[in-house]
């Protein structure tokens, strides 16, 4: 697996100041897509143990509310494996601080249909997520109102809740207490 950038003081992809990871890979080609570079698998550097214990003392610090996975496509198959092995160190070191992933697979169809890599992986890195923003972007459907999306068919899902109850549960209104400060209103 290879990744594009690391941002470590981001904004834009979750509620409060995030690190970020953007990896590489993606095969959905999303018209307009802000990041086609990315869609190349060998674009970047190789994730390695030692890009994890980066990302790890990135999440360091207080103000830091959490962490934020993007692309390309996180839930390549090609992906899965290092996500995971992140997802575990983050969630060990990190249980107070929220996970947030970008996937333009469908939470239900693609990813608990067991339509994506490896079924036991995919459940077992939804399980460290808080938030899964799923969906292709659609240019037709691109809003810049929107928070936390690109475009309106994209879902803002609680992933724990969603696991919980056997169905999709979205993300709605204010999370100030739960997720730090922001609103998701439609």
């Amino acid at each position: 697996m290879n990744y594009a950038t690391i941002k470590k003081n981001d904004i834009a992809n979750g509620p409060g100041i995030r690190v970020s990871l953007f990896v590489s890979g993606c095969r959905h080609h999303c018209k307009n897509c802000f990041n086609q570079e990315a869609w190349d698998f060998d674009y970047g550097v190789p994730f390695t143990q030692e890009t994890i214990d980066e990302i790890l003392t990135a999440l360091s610090p207080s103000y830091v509310a959490g962490l934020s996975l993007l692309g390309g496509e996180p839930f390549e198959p090609e992906n899965q494996e290092g996500l995971l092995s992140l997802a575990r160190q983050f969630r060990q070191r990190f249980p107070e601080k929220n996970l947030w992933c970008y996937t333009g697979f469908s939470f239900q169809k693609d990813l608990l249909g067991d339509r994506i890599g490896n079924p036991g992986t995919v459940r077992e890195l939804l399980s460290y997520f808080d938030v899964l923003v799923d969906g292709k972007f659609i240019e037709a459907k691109k809003d810049p109102s929107l928070l936390f999306r690109g475009s309106s068919n994209q879902n803002i899902i609680d992933v724990k809740k969603s696991l919980a109850q056997d169905q999709l549960v979205l993300l709605k209104g204010t999370w100030k207490r739960a997720m730090g400060s922001g609103n998701i209103d439609e």
